[in-house]
C-alpha cells in the first residue's frame, strides 16, 4: 500500500487530472491511471474525482497504490519482438510505452506478463514479480533488453552486469549542440529529496555514475548522442544529460516542458552485447530506432537544408 501526493504548479492548472499525472507517473500507463481514477483512488482534498477533473492552482493530489490481490503475475497474450532466443537467454527488443515487471498497482499489460506467456520457465532468482529480469530499462525508453530463462543464466548475466562487462550503448536526442566530440559524466545518483519520482545528481544516500557519450549529428539546436553505460542507476542516462545541460527530447521528467512528450524520451537501448552464459561465446545485438525516432531526425535533418 502506497500514497502518492502531487502538488499542482502553475503549467499544470486547467489540466485534465488524468493527463497531468500522466506525466507526472511516468512509471504508471495511461490505462493503469485510467484504472486508479476509476477505481475511486484519485482525490484532491479528500474528494474522489474523475478523469475529467481539471486541477487548480496548488491542489494536492493524493494517488492511493492499492496492495495487490495476490501475489501471482498471470501470463498474458501480449505481441513480443524477440531478437534471439535459446534454452538460456532471450533477447527482447521493448517498445516504448511498456512496462517491464509489475510493481505496486501495476499488474498486467507488462513485459513479465507477456514472457510468462511465451516462455514455459523463467529465471525464479527475483522472485513472482520480476521472473528472469536481470535489468530494466524505463517505461517510455525502446530498446534491447536480456532476460533470463533459468537461475545460472541469471547468476552469470548478473555478475557481468556488477563487473561492467556488459556491453549497453543507447541513441539519446538531446537539446543543445554540444561543442566536443565526446564526453565522460561521473556524478553520484540518487532520490529528489524535493520529488520522490525523480532521481538526481547528489552526494546524498547515492550511487556512483558513470555516462560516456559521443556526438553522432547535430542539427541546428539539437544533438544526437550514443551512450554507453558503465553503470546501471534508476534514470542515468536522462538524468546525467539533463546534469550537463543538454536534457533528452520528449522527457516528461526531465526535459523541456515544451517537448512532445506523446513518445516519451527519445531514448533507445540500441546495441546489447554479453558472454553467453552456456557457452562463453560474446553475443552481440544491434536493433533500429522506432519509427517515430526515426521521423524526427528526418524532420531536424530537413531543418538544416
Amino acid at each position: 500500500m502506497e500514497d502518492i501526493k502531487i502538488r499542482v504548479i502553475e503549467e499544470q492548472v486547467g489540466k485534465r487530472v488524468d493527463k497531468v499525472l500522466a506525466q507526472v507517473l511516468s512509471e504508471f500507463s495511461r490505462t493503469q491511471i485510467q484504472q486508479l481514477i476509476q477505481g475511486g483512488h484519485v482525490s484532491v482534498a479528500g474528494k474522489v474525482i474523475k478523469a475529467s477533473y481539471k486541477v487548480e492552482m496548488n491542489d494536492e493530489i493524493l494517488v492511493h497504490i492499492p496492495e495487490p490481490e495476490n501475489s501471482d503475475v498471470l501470463p498474458e497474450n501480449i505481441p513480443l519482438d524477440i531478437v534471439y532466443e535459446d534454452e538460456d537467454v532471450v533477447v527482447i527488443n521493448k517498445p516504448t510505452g511498456m512496462i517491464v515487471h509489475p510493481s505496486a498497482g501495476i499488474y498486467s499489460g507488462t513485459l513479465v506478463n507477456a514472457l510468462l506467456y511465451h516462455c514455459h520457465d523463467l529465471s525464479g532468482i527475483n522472485g513472482v514479480m520480476r521472473p528472469g529480469i536481470v535489468h530494466r530499462i524505463d517505461k517510455e525508453t525502446s530498446g534491447l533488453l536480456m532476460v533470463a530463462k533459468n537461475d545460472k543464466a541469471h547468476q552469470s548475466l548478473s555478475e557481468q552486469l556488477q563487473q561492467h562487462t556488459v556491453t549497453r550503448r543507447y541513441l539519446a536526442l538531446v537539446h543543445g549542440l554540444i561543442p566536443h566530440e565526446f564526453g565522460r559524466i561521473e556524478a553520484p545518483i540518487g532520490r529528489d529529496p524535493h520529488d520522490r519520482q525523480k532521481m538526481t545528481c547528489t552526494d546524498k544516500n547515492a550511487k556512483d555514475a558513470i555516462t560516456n557519450f559521443k556526438v553522432i549529428e547535430r542539427f541546428n539546436d539539437m544533438s544526437l548522442v550514443e551512450c554507453r553505460l558503465e553503470t546501471g542507476r534508476t534514470h542515468q542516462i536522462r538524468v546525467h544529460m539533463q546534469y550537463i545541460g543538454y536534457p533528452v527530447y520528449g522527457d516528461p521528467q526531465y526535459g523541456l516542458r515544451r517537448d512532445d512528450t506523446s513518445h516519451g524520451q527519445y531514448l533507445h537501448a540500441k546495441i546489447l552485447g554479453f558472454i553467453h552464459p552456456s557457452t562463453g561465446e560474446e553475443m552481440y545485438f544491434e536493433c533500429d530506432l522506432p519509427d517515430y525516432f526515426e521521423e524526427k531526425l528526418r524532420e531536424l535533418r530537413k531543418e538544416m537544408e
